[in-house]
């Protein structure tokens, strides 16, 4: 959203009576005594982590920010070690470092403090831009690094996020913010940390937490983990001088985005839009338009990484056919109004990385863009390539989101902002489905024939049938090959095909491989009976274990169903003795909502042994107290993936 430069420009008070900024006050104990507890043998642990942000006015009356953070942590093994003997610092185009210093106290308490010369400039090679970070030097377990750096930037004050909650546990864990006493900012506290509150300081304004003792937070498999970390939001809520007020709000981001996105262009620009917009826009529901347009545009126009005027300015974009992110929702926008095809602007952020507060306003939730579609119900991403219509970053969905509208009155356009639920695309629209036929060689009944037809659709296709154009003959058997593979390594494939492989069919028609093969990796001799790996043929499957109790809820990317049949023709002379092996059910409802399942079962038609085996994920997030139930059904899988059944010899 930074990148979208939409700027709320307030009338900051010119007589603030200059004061020395907190950060040059600041020092670390002269004398280190640091107080490790009875954790020591932990291999980490946050001795202090102090975070101080100061909004300032210069002597020119410039409104600067700075912001300090002071670290001290206790590493404790080889890993930590390596981890941590350099620290990064933060750098960009709108900062500047101006104070640096690092030290460390081994355990027999010597101090060393790094010098300029450990303080070292690296460049990245993708993007050639210089960062610094500390090396330090003498690390052994039981050490301590104590390190703090300050930076001065452009203020951010339409929200901003600091994470303090880490996965090692801290103590004495504080943040300060100081400001002008004619501004008054906002904050919220997130996942358990204290709440931030007002400080009595003469001359500015002061507000802190702290924290003793801050737990740990381990990663778990299938979690937000990032969203569940412990962090706090603040932002500029007030100008007491100039009288302007809800500074952050919404509705004022409704009515700069809308003027932003949606200026009146010059008649030249307005008559290339028509243009391409007829191209695409001759005949056809709007949903097929809209198809059209998100597949010219994202087939025939770049999205650079950079971001300047040039590749936000509409004129240049349709002459060069690159832009940048901004500039492409620029031209969406511009097309779909000249198309006359009503869509809604929605901001949003990724829920993994942070939950949409729709309490709390802040550009912190403002960061990633749909366009939404209310004649359709459909969400459409501009900027994300491999997804289409209909199937939007699946992160992005499950998620509060402020929706954008034009609004008319006579001649005169406003915009209005409203917070609603992006719901998750339904579990039905997301399938992969198995369809095999199984025989048996008559001369070597070890030898399987496999005929299977396995179609993909929804999030399953996304990231290859959008592309299925650029894909050489080569790449394309081997992607067909990989799936046969999954099954067994030691597969034979004698026959592939690809159908609905045009691109333009994502999102109309699963895309298929069709695949004859043949294995001795799925039957066993034993004796004169034989071992029929049937559950192998669906690939592996995943399984979770959980040793810990669970602490985060567990979080799906997306809804999903799966549908497999496998008929198996018996060879004459042979029977199967542990069908009931195949009938696995689990299932969590609330109420009378199947929430997620597993199926499988089976029947036989004359020698023909037809099972099933279903799966659905009707919800992407899962409750701690509902872990288990769902652990129980996504293990199903599993275990129907080991399901051998036994043929032997008719009596």
């Amino acid at each position: 959203m930074r990148q979208l430069s939409i700027l709320l420009f307030v009338l900051f008070a010119q007589n603030i009576i200059a004061q020395e900024p907190y950060y040059k006050t600041f020092d670390w104990e002269e004398k280190p005594d640091y107080e490790v507890g009875s954790q020591l043998d932990e291999t980490i642990i946050g001795l202090k982590h102090h975070i101080v942000t100061e909004f300032f006015f210069t002597q020119d009356n410039r409104l600067t920010e700075y912001m300090l953070e002071h670290n001290i942590l206790r590493l404790n093994s080889d890993d930590k070690i390596e981890e941590y003997n350099k620290i990064y610092l933060p750098h960009s185009s709108t900062s500047r470092l101006i104070v640096t210093k690092a030290r460390v106290i081994n355990p027999a308490g010597k101090v060393m403090e790094l010098d300029e010369s450990k303080v070292l400039t690296a460049q990245d090679e993708e993007t050639g831009q210089q960062y610094k970070y500390f090396a330090f030097e003498g690390i052994e377990k039981g050490s301590i690094i104590d390190y703090y750096y300050v930076i001065e930037r452009l203020p951010d004050y339409n929200g901003n996020r600091l994470n303090f909650q880490s996965g090692f546990e801290k103590k004495n864990v504080e943040f300060d913010l100081f400001a002008p006493s004619n501004l008054i900012f906002k904050f919220k506290s997130y996942n358990g940390l204290p709440e931030v509150k007002s400080v009595e300081e003469e001359g500015k304004r002061h507000w802190n937490f702290k924290a003793i003792d801050l737990a740990a937070l381990e990663e778990e498999e299938l979690s937000a983990y990032q969203a569940s970390r412990g962090f706090i939001i603040y932002k500029l809520d007030q100008n007491t001088t100039s009288g302007v007020y809800d500074i952050s709000s919404y509705s004022n981001m409704a009515q700069n985005i809308y003027n932003f996105y949606y200026k009146e262009q010059p008649r030249k620009i307005e008559k290339k839009l028509e243009k391409l917009a007829k191209a695409v826009s001759r005949e056809g529901s709007d949903l097929e338009k809209v198809r059209k347009l998100e597949y010219l545009i994202k087939n025939e126009f770049y999205i650079a990484e950079a971001s300047n005027e040039d590749l936000g300015d509409l004129d240049n974009i349709l002459e060069k056919k690159v832009a940048s992110e901004v500039g492409i929702v620029k031209l969406y926008a511009a097309l779909l109004y000249s198309m006359g095809i009503k869509h809604e602007l929605v901001f949003t952020t990724d829920r993994t990385n942070l939950k949409f507060d729709k309490e709390f306003e802040a550009q912190n939730f403002l960061t990633d863009v749909l366009l939404y579609f209310p004649k359709m119900d459909v969400y459409m991403s501009p900027t994300d390539i491999p997804s289409r219509i209909g199937y939007p970053p699946a992160v992005l969905t499950d998620n509060y989101g402020l929706f954008i509208k034009e609004v008319k009155v006579g001649e005169f356009k406003s915009a209005l902002g409203e917070i609603r639920y992006i719901d998750p695309i339904t579990s039905d629209k997301t399938v992969d489905k198995m369809a095999i036929h199984v025989e048996f060689d008559k001369k070597d009944m070890s030898t399987t024939k496999i005929d299977m037809e396995k179609s993909m659709s929804g999030y399953y296709a996304m990231y290859f049938h959008p592309f299925m154009n650029l894909i050489d003959k080569e790449n394309r058997d081997e992607l067909v090959e990989n799936f046969a593979k999954s099954m067994n390594e030691d597969i034979n494939v004698t026959k592939k095909e690809i159908v609905n492989g045009d691109p333009q069919l994502f999102g109309i028609k699963p895309l298929k491989f069709v695949i004859n093969a043949n294995s001795d990796a799925f039957m066993q001799k034993a004796g004169n009976r034989y071992l029929f790996n049937v559950g192998a043929l669906i690939g592996k499957q995943i399984e979770m274990y959980q040793e810990k109790k669970r602490v985060l809820p567990l979080e799906n990317e997306f809804t999903r169903s799966y549908f497999r049949t496998i008929d198996v023709a018996i060879p004459e002379g042979y029977e199967i003795v542990n069908l009931e092996d195949i009938v696995i059910e689990n299932s969590y409802f609330e109420g009378d909502e199947e929430v997620f399942s597993f199926e499988s079962g089976y029947e036989m038609e004359g020698n023909i042994l037809k099972i099933f085996a279903d799966e659905h994920y009707k919800r992407n997030m899962v409750d701690t107290e509902h872990f288990q139930e769902y652990r129980k059904v996504i293990n199903s899988a599993a275990d129907f993936n080991k399901i051998t059944l036994v043929l032997k010899p008719k009596a």
